[in-house]
């Protein structure tokens, strides 16, 4: 039995860091309209990207299903896996899709099953910003709201808008600027010039650029609240809003330093894992403790929408919570390093049991452990010490060995 709800909405916001958010302990206000919302929420407070870069981690989002499922990844999304918007569609649930990641593009495979699919790919970008900003974004899904709304009587529908406007190379608009840090006085050249030379080349020797890198980070949380904002008034503008359920996450986080690296790079550290994730309108509210994985979100549409989910999809329904399972939650990840010489693919995985999380990189046979009750910034490696640690680097052995196997 489903939530009665006409519409799902999944919001989701690239690279956005749950710390950055007031209702997740943030007191600098970046995020002032989704911290305004959470009496319509539930919260999820330990939520699990399923790998720390957008390739990684969407395919659990939009098909419920691990980056090495199906054997080495490719450009493409493999056609084995089976996106939450065709099971929809063969539903009779309309469905539209908006975004400007180039990685989750129709020539990339992500535009299977969509009524209506903006992935921008063919608008003009800026040479120092790779994307489409947000509110060119909205209009996009404003104009077609209005389209398909419009006539009043319409047919229920799943929308799917994805912001990038938190995402390096962190150039943020003067009056965002002027909103976080008003005396902070950098032209968009000298911005991209930082990127350029600490993000790019992964340089963190000076510490004070690598705090000005996040303070361009945090005005772009800022920027993108705006955006989630406008949409939600535009949702309330149409009259959608209320018959509408909203859930809203991102894909992974960015690291400043914290592990000796900047941006999105080849871990599995909490900065980049634990991700923001709430539910609006769904009549429940407040906050849930339990580990939960982007996995589960697919499967949490198909059930709101009362809709059997797929034979291969990997997670639960997080609604009713009551009735969801207690489990442990993985990542993986492939990177290729060049060098000299034949390259180097290198898998990375964790697996994480309540407050104890495993990372294992398998190229290297290099294993840690945290605690993360005792130490949520995972300083303290703890695999050669802790009772647990063979029977956890046992389960990641398995999930290695799928990947070498397949």
């Amino acid at each position: 039995m489903s939530i009665q709800t006409k519409n799902v909405i999944l919001l989701t916001i690239d690279a956005l860091r749950k710390d950055m958010l007031g209702c997740y302990g943030n007191d600098k206000h970046l995020a002032p309209f989704l911290d305004s919302i959470q009496d319509k929420c539930i919260r999820f407070l330990r939520a699990q990207a399923t790998g720390p870069y957008t390739q990684a981690s969407f395919p659990g989002i939009l098909t419920s299903s691990y980056y090495l499922e199906y054997g080495k990844p490719t450009t493409r999304l493999s056609t084995k896996r089976t996106m939450v918007s065709e099971v929809l569609k063969k539903g009779g649930i309309t469905t539209a899709g908006f975004h400007s990641n180039p990685y989750l593009s129709a020539n990339a495979g992500w535009g299977r099953g969509w009524d209506i699919f903006y992935d921008s790919m063919e608008d003009e970008v800026e040479p120092m910003l790779p994307y489409i900003k947000g509110d060119k974004v909205n209009e996009k899904v404003i104009n077609w709201l209005s389209s398909h709304v419009g006539a009043g009587d319409y047919k229920p529908f799943f929308l799917w808008v994805h912001y990038m406007d938190v995402h390096e190379p962190y150039v943020p608009e003067r009056q965002f600027v002027d909103m976080v840090y008003p005396s902070l006085d950098l032209s968009k050249e000298a911005m991209f010039e930082l990127f350029k030379n600490y993000v790019i080349r992964q340089n963190v020797s000076n510490p004070e650029k690598v705090q000005l890198l996040k303070q361009l980070y945090e005005i772009q949380v800022k920027e993108v609240d705006t955006y989630v904002e406008t949409l939600f008034k535009a949702l309330e503008d149409q009259g959608v809003l209320k018959d509408s359920i909203v859930i809203i996450t991102s894909d992974h986080g960015d690291e400043f330093n914290e592990h000796g690296g900047l941006s999105h790079q080849d871990k599995m550290y909490s900065e980049l894992i634990d991700t923001p994730l709430f539910i609006y309108g769904a009549g429940q509210t407040g906050v849930c403790d339990t580990l939960v994985s982007n996995v589960d979100i697919s499967p949490t549409i198909a059930y709101l929408f009362g809709t059997k989910q797929a034979d291969n999809w990997e997670g639960h329904s997080l609604l009713p919570l009551e009735e969801f399972p207690q489990k442990g939650c993985f990542g993986e990840a492939l990177f290729h390093i060049r060098r000299k010489g034949p390259d180097l693919e290198r898998d990375v995985y964790f697996y994480r049991e309540d407050d104890l999380k495993t990372i294992y990189r398998a190229g290297l046979d290099s294993w840690e452990m945290y605690n993360l009750k005792d130490d949520p910034h995972e300083i303290t490696n703890i695999v050669d010490t802790d009772p647990k640690a063979e029977e956890m680097k046992a389960i990641l052995k398995r999930r290695a060995r799928r990947w070498l196997n397949s």
